[in-house]
């Protein structure tokens, strides 16, 4: 991932591109490279995560980073992150109003808990419900999606890894899956059968 870092490449995303290579994931976090915008920025790199579960995934999402060096005014600065983070959930919860607060406290949760340089916050979330007819009775879905951006302040003093890992935190509470502590295990829960 990203393995490609050549003497044309700003320092400051060559830093930034070793760090996403370097990342240590979680095992049940399955992460892979895929194509960037071309047209925003210079310079971009973008991967889609997917947090599996027994059968189906448990979460989905993307993550791009955005590089100009000469700065984007709309940014306020020369990187910015964009995020997208989708989850099936229980219809209790798509239904509850305040279920986009919610899934917005989560972003700025983690990237507070992982002590992220970060301005310029923007996104949307959206709670929705499908249901199925005819051939699809059983197709009912309800979803939380999550889409974010913001201007991460990164330098040698500021890495990219604590918004890599605020990501991974994010795509597990859209999950319901919230990150535990160390040497702690989780119950099986019905989800997970």
């Amino acid at each position: 991932m990203a393995a490609n870092v050549t003497s044309l490449v700003p320092e400051g995303f060559a830093r930034a591109l070793t760090e996403l290579r370097d990342m240590h994931w979680r095992g049940d976090l399955r992460i892979d490279e895929i194509g960037s915008p071309q047209r925003i920025a210079p310079h971009s790199v973008a991967i889609a995560g997917e947090l599996t579960g027994p059968d189906d995934p448990l979460a989905t999402g993307r993550l791009i980073l955005l590089h100009d060096p000469l700065g984007n005014q709309a940014w306020g600065g020369t990187f910015r992150l964009v995020t997208y983070v989708r989850a099936e959930v229980d219809l209790e919860m798509v239904v509850d109003p305040l279920l986009p607060d919610v899934a917005w406290s989560w972003f700025t949760d983690a990237l507070q808990t992982h002590d992220c340089s970060a301005d310029a916050l923007a996104g949307t979330v959206t709670a929705s419900y499908g249901r199925g007819f005819g051939e699809m009775t059983d197709a009912d879905r309800a979803e939380v999606e999550l889409r974010s951006s913001w201007t991460p302040g990164l330098d040698p003093n500021h890495p990219l890894t604590p918004h890599l890992e605020a990501w991974q935190e994010l795509l597990l509470m859209v999950a319901g899956e919230p990150p535990l502590p160390p040497d702690i295990a989780a119950f099986p829960t019905g989800r997970r059968s």
